[in-house]
């Protein structure tokens, strides 16, 4: 079975900086799979190179076999992308910015209507229907990037750290989503930093390191007998004991 994302090869350099060196990974179709790794390991750039944001200086990025660069009209299709820092229109409400880009996709008209609605309801956004974007929080900003991200009704969901500042109410409501999402077919890719959150939610996983991946499988295959954080602490080479205290705040 095609996988729903492929990255073979994939290298970026900023300067003299390897962000990622060579990656490649597979994303079953129809898995839930949760990409972690330390701060500056890659997670951001390898998902915006993935997707399409950003060109890679080498390899490939391939989406349910269509390739990322030289198919982008059909490899986007079939993707919804929550990025790190997502841009949006700032001085259109969350229907209009629904709108724009619904009929930016060519969605039919009343199609993007009753989506949209959908969407601000479920995620508790229609309170918001006439508040700018520009006065949105940031947990109503990654809600509204959700939505765009769900609208046209992709194959596969790219998310970028979807539940930060995101209130606990409505990080369940998302959660009853994206399960809902994998259960009707579709495949997801998480970044997070919050490992008893890829726990609780992914079926697969990848761990990446220095531009790397320094395990990928099945939740079982990766973290084994022991719980995920140990896992990945071990494999990024965190050294048990190696903190120490800060002598000032000693008592």
């Amino acid at each position: 079975m095609t996988p729903a994302l492929r990255l073979r090869g994939l290298t970026k350099r900023f300067g003299d900086t390897l962000a990622v060196d060579a990656l490649d990974l597979d994303v079953p179709q129809g898995s839930f799979l949760g990409l972690v790794g330390q701060n500056g390991a890659g997670k951001t750039t390898t998902l915006s190179m993935a997707v399409g944001l950003l060109r890679p200086d080498g390899g490939s990025a391939t989406i349910f076999g269509e390739d990322v660069w030289s198919a982008p009209g059909r490899a986007k299709a079939l993707v919804g992308v929550l990025p790190d820092g997502l841009a949006l229109p700032e001085r259109l409400t969350g229907r209009e910015v629904l709108t724009y880009l619904g009929l930016l996709r060519g969605l039919d008209r009343d199609v993007v209507a009753r989506r949209a609605a959908e969407l601000l309801s479920l995620l508790e956004l229609d309170r918001a229907d006439r508040t700018l974007v520009i006065e949105y929080s940031t947990g109503m900003r990654k809600k509204i990037g959700l939505a765009t991200a769900l609208l046209h009704a992709p194959r596969l969901l790219v998310l970028d750290e979807p539940f930060e500042a995101v209130d606990p109410v409505s990080a369940a409501t998302i959660k009853t989503i994206l399960r809902g999402f994998v259960a009707g077919g579709g495949s997801i890719v998480l970044s997070s930093h919050v490992m008893a959150l890829v726990e609780q939610l992914c079926d697969h996983v990848a761990v990446i390191d220095e531009g790397r991946v320094a395990a990928a499988g099945t939740l079982d295959e990766v973290r084994g007998e022991r719980s995920l954080e140990d896992t990945f602490v071990e494999l990024v080479g965190g050294r048990d004991g190696g903190v120490r205290e800060l002598s000032w705040l000693s008592r």
